[in-house]
């Protein structure tokens, strides 16, 4: 289904049905308290209630809250407004919020990344803020070395297309990007959201598990970035919720240490990189990336060289 923003208001609601649900909803959302917060990191009342204040902004069209304000005061409840859902599905999906702890990403289908608005879906990993970082990167690996701006930039596992559409835009007239994902899921949304940005001339998205689709490029690869499963596999239960419960395990679980694809990605990326090339990548934090630095230095001689860590916004 099409996220909230790029659905037509073929709905209708009055001003009386709507506060009658959005009332529901806040007193649903109070009554969490902190209980999320205490149990897994999850939301807290004061979130979930701007998450329903954002729900109604998704799905009224060209909302006004003024016009309601207006409409209660002139006790004129039955004032039609246009919206892009029922308000029964409005109902159901604000009970999966709460009862099922479903991501309110994938219940209005986007996610606010950069200066994005990306279509999310179940089977697709929600872009974090945390992720920007590797954008931010590749900026300033760009900006000290103009040449890097005219190459192949490689987004592996690219999911909703983040990063890879973030990297597009920094190149601007220049270079290319190949994005890639095992999941026909990612592969069909990354697509989407490629088209929607008008960069299919600039993307190619492709279908394959890691470096596989990238065969005839060794060697040619400017620079390599991902943000891939990091999370151990024992972990993965005592996520929060709405990640653990919801989130495509594909996308988070790298095994009984965390570490089987960033090691597959290390061992890979030297062979497709040419010289001078960039490679970033997500860790788990500060073990994961000091046992990684201590691999590429000492288990891959001579492949890497200025090889640091920079802490991200988690």
């Amino acid at each position: 289904p099409l996220p909230f923003f790029l659905r037509l208001p073929k709905y209708t609601t009055t001003v009386s049905d709507l506060l009658e649900w959005h009332s529901w909803a806040k007193s649903l959302a109070a009554s969490v308290g902190s209980s999320f917060e205490d149990s897994d990191n999850g939301p807290d009342s004061s979130l979930l209630c701007r998450e329903l204040n954002w729900l109604m902004e998704d799905v009224l069209y060209g909302f006004d809250p003024s016009l309601m304000r207006k409409a209660v005061a002139r006790d004129d409840p039955d004032v039609i407004i246009s919206s892009r859902a029922d308000v029964q599905e409005l109902y159901s999906l604000w009970k999966q919020r709460m009862e099922e702890r479903r991501p309110f990403q994938y219940i209005v289908g986007c996610e606010h990344w950069r200066d994005l608005i990306l279509c999310v879906r179940e089977g697709v990993l929600i872009p974090r803020p945390e992720t920007e970082i590797i954008v931010d990167l590749v900026g300033d690996a760009i900006s000290k070395d103009e040449g890097l701006r005219e190459g192949l930039w490689v987004d592996l596992g690219t999911g909703s297309g983040a990063i890879a559409i973030g990297i597009a835009k920094i190149l601007g007239d220049y270079g290319s990007v190949i994005a890639t994902d095992l999941s026909p899921v990612a592969i069909q949304v990354a697509s989407f959201n490629v088209e929607r940005y008008s960069l299919q001339d600039k993307i190619e998205v492709s279908e394959g598990s890691w470096l596989e689709p990238l065969k005839g490029v060794e060697g040619k690869v400017a620079g390599l970035v991902s943000n891939p499963p990091y999370i151990p596999s024992d972990g993965i239960s005592g996520l929060q919720a709405e990640v653990g419960r919801h989130e495509p395990r594909l996308a988070l679980d790298g095994g009984a240490e965390g570490m089987d694809d960033l090691l597959h990605l290390c061992n890979g990326a030297a062979s497709m990189l040419k010289p001078d090339g960039f490679f970033a990548f997500e860790t788990n934090g500060e073990k994961q990336c000091k046992f990684l630095v201590d691999y590429m230095q000492n288990q891959l001689p001579g492949s890497f060289c200025n090889v640091n860590t920079v802490s991200d916004f988690a």
